[in-house]
């Protein structure tokens, strides 16, 4: 039994022993028959990714409802032109020079002749693209031969060349002009010298203009804009008469915010005057007015204020002129009052004067007018077409100039002395009204009133006008047809009689109408009738005007 189990045991180790040798044997031969390296292929479907971060939620208020509307300003501009009306000075002959309309023409020449031997001739011409350079040229001659009175003639002849050129910024302008007037004095008495010789009594005066400046188109980055410029006058008559002027003026402005700016403005007005076989001796004097002017500016769509001073330095001499006006919306900006106490001075030179009466004597002395206003009024627009304005003022003149007429009794000079009022002061009231409807159709007209009192020198104040009444209309009635009229109406003025006694003159009404008539783009005819109700009233006394008279002719633009 003991020699049966251990031959069992002994059996159960031989067999495993021979299972463990063959799976040896199994395993090398696997890799002796493969060679190959073993590699580990491993799958998988795991992506990186970001967690998200974790985010922070406001929970605000619900907001409360606005209720309240809104307030806009609009500024919309009138669909019309406005064209400025300005009174001009009322010349001694009826025969206006020239009020058409010319509309995008730069090249053309104005040609016709009339009643009186009137010839008539203006011709401009245009150069450059407008954007880097501008170049005009123009010039005109007008002249008559009056048929009531002897040697009532006169004539006007100038030639004036402009120019600029353009930067990115910048104007840079200049201007060149060379003028001629002749009158004649047939004011004189001419059954008292019935042989007068015509170049005895012949005013001619001859002006050489000359002016240039530098401007900015664009404001500058701190806001600036200027404008300094100089002009110089050569000015003499045919009695070697000379008047040499020099004027340099540098404005400029500075806009702070919307509303607010300051301007500046100083300026040199410098003449020197001088006579040649002057009775009873020759004169030579210098007449200098120097100035400055900053102002304080406020403007709104309610309010315009303009606030400031004007130092001034007339021949040495320091006066303080004011210079605040304001202007004040209501109604809707329909209706505005406006009030203002304003200063100036008129410089008297010898071309000054004589371009307000061209009969007058050579000069002993100048003395520059002064003027304080004190005013106050109301202005108006109605519509897109219709706008008014009337205002009331006090004026004080210091150094007034008045012409008194010749009261020799001899006959042989029609001469206008300047005489110069010390103190005085002028009550004036005007008023003006206008329609305008784009270019088709354009009326203005303006009424002023002068009361003229506290003289201290004078009588009266001679030759000054107590009431002027002007209008204007312009109407293209279609296409090709432009209808113009002016009418101008004043009251009488004092003169000195011999004996200094004084009288009126008669007034004056003057209409005048005209027509333009466009045949193609380059020719139109035209004519002008002056002076309709032939009334040959004197502004100046022992000066009256041409009756009715015709000028017609032919325009033609290129």
């Amino acid at each position: 039994m003991i020699l049966y189990n251990m031959h069992l045991r002994n059996m159960a180790k031989l067999g495993l022993l021979s299972i463990m040798m063959i799976a040896s044997f199994q395993a090398k031969a696997q890799k002796d028959t493969t060679k190959k390296q073993q590699s580990i292929n491993i799958t998988s479907s795991f992506k990186p990714v970001l967690r998200n971060a974790s985010k922070i939620n406001f929970s605000g208020s619900q907001l409360s409802v606005d209720t309240s509307k809104p307030l806009f300003s609009y500024r919309i501009p009138s669909q019309n032109l406005f064209y400025a009306y300005q009174p001009i000075s009322l010349k001694p002959l009826a025969l206006s020079q020239d009020t058409n309309l010319y509309l995008g023409s730069r090249k053309f020449i104005k040609a016709g002749f009339g009643s009186y031997n009137t010839p008539y001739i203006k011709a401009g011409f245009g150069f450059g693209d407008g954007k880097t350079s501008l170049v005009n040229l123009t010039g005109s001659y007008i002249g008559s031969k009056g048929t009531d009175i002897q040697y009532q003639d006169y004539s006007q002849a100038s030639i004036k060349g402009s120019g600029s050129y353009f930067t990115g910024k910048n104007e840079v302008y200049a201007t060149a002009a060379v003028s001629q007037d002749k009158y004649y004095r047939y004011g004189y008495n001419h059954a008292l010298s019935p042989n007068i010789k015509k170049d005895d009594i012949r005013n001619q005066f001859e002006e050489i203009n000359l002016s240039g400046g530098i401007k900015n188109t664009i404001a500058t980055g701190t806001g600036i804009s200027y404008n300094p410029n100089v002009e110089i006058s050569f000015f003499t008559n045919k009695d070697k008469l000379s008047e040499t002027t020099v004027k340099v003026i540098a404005p400029f402005e500075k806009q702070f915010a919307e509303s607010f700016g300051f301007n500046m403005m100083a300026s040199a007005d410098l003449t020197r005057y001088s006579t040649i076989g002057s009775t009873p001796a020759n004169v030579k004097l210098n007449n200098n007015l120097v100035q400055l002017a900053p102002s304080l500016i406020y403007n709104s769509p309610l309010l315009k204020f303009n606030g400031g001073i004007i130092p001034t330095w007339d021949n040495g001499q320091f006066e303080l002129l004011p210079n605040i006006h304001a202007e004040a919306r209501i109604q809707d900006k329909v209706f505005a009052l406006q009030g203002g106490w304003v200063g100036r001075f008129i410089k008297n030179t010898y071309k000054n004067l004589s371009q307000v009466n061209p009969y007058i004597s050579p000069l002993l002395r100048q003395n520059n007018t002064k003027e304080i206003e004190y005013y106050g009024g109301l202005k108006a627009t109605l519509g897109q077409h219709f706008n008014f304005s009337a205002k009331a003022g006090l004026v004080q003149y210091t150094n007034l100039a008045l012409y008194i007429n010749d009261t020799s009794g001899t006959g042989k000079s029609g001469n206008f002395v300047v005489v110069n009022e010390s103190k005085a002061k002028n009550f004036r009231l005007h008023g003006d009204i206008g329609y305008i409807n784009q270019d088709k159709f354009t009326f203005t007209a303006g009424l002023t009133l002068n009361g003229y009192t506290n003289l201290h020198d004078n009588a009266k104040a001679w030759h000054t006008i107590p009431m002027e009444f002007t209008s204007s209309l312009r109407w293209w009635a279609y296409e090709r047809l432009m209808v113009k009229a002016d009418f101008y109406l004043f009251g009488g003025s004092k003169y000195i009689e011999k004996g200094n006694s004084f009288k009126t003159t008669g007034g004056g009404t003057d209409l005048s109408a005209g027509l333009e008539y466009r045949i193609n783009k380059q020719f139109s005819l035209w004519l002008d009738a002056n002076n309709i109700f032939n009334d040959k009233y004197e502004r100046w006394h022992n000066y009256p005007v041409y009756g009715l008279n015709l000028v017609g002719g032919i325009i033609i633009k290129f």
